[in-house]
């Protein structure tokens, strides 16, 4: 290794990669962060609810908002505003997460995610039945789909609160939370819609075939998509379905996939004739092409998830959860049979129907699906997922009135408080048992889904360390690309840590439309690597990366004692051409289009590529690796 510092390289985060946080990461980041303030909202609609101002609150709410035009009138109060109308944008979201989580995350495997799949459904079956058989014979019977939802905001946030949120755990609740959405509001779509409006079901079902043509024929004016689905919004609210399905139902539709070279090209092409021609023309022909380098399904996501999470979810809470807390309501919640059938379906229901369905599927008997979490921590999770809160109050909102509907809040709110509580004990008493204990069910876990398309092959790729080691570090890199001589030090500093823990691999990937010496820096690599000298070539070319002429390159194999006969044929002939698209090829494959790019064991790096994430996301994928016994 050569004797870079490590200091410089934090500042690189520019480059194509660095910019383009994988979804999952900023998803479960914003949803976290946004938990705080939903927490903050719930607390202010119940300390407002019980306040001597009380009735300001409900006025507030109920204060009636109409959009008329010419004879056609709109008129919601403002709880139903956000019940129906924001939250579809909620919802939006969430098929958003949906269908990137079936394109490009843990869903696009369907064997492997069998089983937290099957288990969310039980999670979702056995609250049901518990709730039903407490209410059994009562009006409050309609009430059981409250009890199935799981909060996807607190959850997270609760999970990562109690030292819970490894990557396997998040990956698994993000999982149950998926399906847990698409079942409910498939509930709300039959079971809680009471008098169905076909002509008017007609036109939203109309208006989303016009979704699908317009996507059918490229069309992406963000302004049109708006308009169309509004006419869904409002055609789906007028026929008695509730207005959310819409916004799921739109959200699915937006495609998720990582950029491609080609697009990435043409973004650097526009941004070069803007460079040199900086007129309003070209400025929008450059902002458009990188916008369209992204996924329709990131762009969305970029741009309506930080509003959902951080507004439009606690201005939910704060119109729903503000129950009042006085002791005759108490009373009266203690011995209800719908305050009852929630806490027991979503604190019991839960953690039964998820392990309980999980152990089952497991079984050789019954298909040997494999496990994606151990034991212990499924249990964890399992228990978080008790958490109802915005699902819940959701068809809470739809099933009751009154009394019964501020049963059913408490029911809720208490739910979530006794879910927390146990989470937290239960991963406390993760931490104090044996290491067998904990290692429960690790033979059974299913490899993790590998995002790089050809493994480490040592006989071909460049290896500095033994493969033996339990961590294999991979990079796509420009010799020319200034973000990779800053990630250089970094790699140094990663591979002094982690010692003889840690493989790291160098695969090339020129981008010759902005670097016009990469691709002959990386076959000068090549040819010193038929002289055994690759990594001596790779570090001289990093230290010197402002000059990767012809001249400089053979300055570099003269110091390195080549045959520099044999290093210019290399180069004239371009005898290593080939082996340069070989990694070009594995990298669009993989879906790697910037540099540099990391995978660590198989899976893209998440953050950017300085020594703190890096390190951090070692560690994790360290702590997940089966213990051998």
């Amino acid at each position: 290794m050569n004797g870079r510092s490590a200091t410089g390289a934090a500042s690189a985060s520019s480059t194509p990669a660095t910019r383009w946080v994988v979804p999952l990461r900023e998803f479960v980041g914003t949803e976290n962060s946004g938990a705080v303030i939903l927490l903050v909202a719930t607390v202010s609609a119940l300390v407002w609810a019980n306040s001597p101002w009380s009735g300001s609150y409900d006025r507030l709410w109920e204060t009636e908002l109409a959009i008329r035009l010419g004879g056609a009138e709109l008129a919601l109060d403002l709880r139903h505003w956000l019940n129906d109308g924001l939250m579809a944008l909620f919802f939006f979201v969430v098929g958003l997460e949906i269908r990137r989580e079936f394109d490009m995350g843990e869903l696009r495997e369907r064997r492997r995610v069998a089983t937290p799949v099957l288990a969310a459904v039980g999670g979702m079956a056995v609250p049901a039945l518990i709730y039903l058989a407490i209410n059994a014979g009562e009006p409050s019977v309609r009430g059981w789909g409250i009890a199935m939802g799981t909060d996807t905001a607190f959850a997270l946030g609760i999970l990562t609160l109690v030292g819970g949120a490894s990557p396997r755990v998040r990956t698994f609740l993000l999982t149950l939370v998926i399906v847990d959405d698409v079942v409910a509001l498939t509930v709300i779509a039959i079971a809680y819609t009471d008098e169905l409006q076909v002509p008017a079901l007609g036109v939203a079902l109309a208006f989303y075939g016009v979704i699908l043509l317009m996507r059918r024929f490229g069309v992406r004016s963000g302004v049109a998509y708006f308009l169309v689905g509004s006419g869904v919004w409002l055609a789906t609210l007028a026929s008695g379905v509730h207005a959310t399905i819409a916004g799921v139902a739109i959200g699915v539709l937006a495609t998720a996939y990582p950029p491609s070279r080609h697009d990435l090209e043409r973004a650097a092409a526009g941004w070069r004739l803007f460079r040199e021609e900086p007129t309003p023309e070209y400025a929008r022909s450059a902002s458009r092409t990188m916008e369209m380098a992204i996924s329709p399904n990131e762009r969305s996501q970029h741009l309506f998830h930080p509003w959902t999470s951080y507004l439009i979810v606690p201005l939910f809470a704060m119109a729903n959860a503000g129950v009042r807390l006085d002791l005759e309501t108490i009373r009266q919640a203690a011995t209800s049979r719908i305050t009852l059938g929630i806490v027991a379906g979503l604190v019991v229901g839960k953690l039964v129907g998820i392990t309980g369905v999980t152990w089952l599927v497991s079984r050789p008997w019954l298909g040997g699906f494999p496990l994606t979490v151990p034991w212990p921590p499924l249990m964890g999770a399992a228990t978080v997922a008790g958490i109802g809160f915005t699902v819940s109050l959701l068809i809470a909102d739809i099933s009751f009135t009154g009394e019964e509907l501020e049963g059913a809040k408490l029911g809720i709110l208490a739910a979530s408080i006794v879910a927390s509580i146990l989470t937290w004990v239960v991963f406390r008493a993760i931490d104090h048992l044996p290491s067998s204990l904990r290692a429960a069910g690790e033979s059974q876990l299913a490899p993790p889904i590998r995002d790089l398309a050809e493994v480490v092959d040592p006989e071909v790729d460049h290896v500095r360390g033994s493969l033996d080691a339990p961590l294999t570090l991979v990079e796509y890199g420009d010799f020319e690309c200034p973000y990779c001589g800053r990630a250089e030090p970094v790699v140094d500093e990663i591979e002094r840590r982690f010692g003889d823990d840690l493989a790291f691999v160098f695969r090339h990937l020129p981008l010759v439309e902005v670097h016009e010496h990469a691709e002959m820096a990386a076959e000068a690599a090549e040819a010193a690597a038929a002289q055994g000298r690759f990594w001596e070539m790779h570090d001289a070319m990093f230290d010197a990366q402002d000059d990767l002429t012809g001249d400089a390159l053979e300055g570099h194999a003269v110091a390195l004692g080549l045959d520099l006969e044999l290093f210019r044929a290399d180069l004239d002939e371009r005898r290593h051409s080939l082996r340069v698209a070989r990694d070009i090829a594995s990298a669009a494959e993989s879906g790697a289009a910037g540099t540099p790019t990391f995978f660590i064991n198989g899976r893209r790096h998440v953050g950017r590529p300085d020594v703190d994430s890096l390190t951090a996301a070692l560690c994790e994928e360290l702590a997940a690796i089966p213990v051998k016994k």
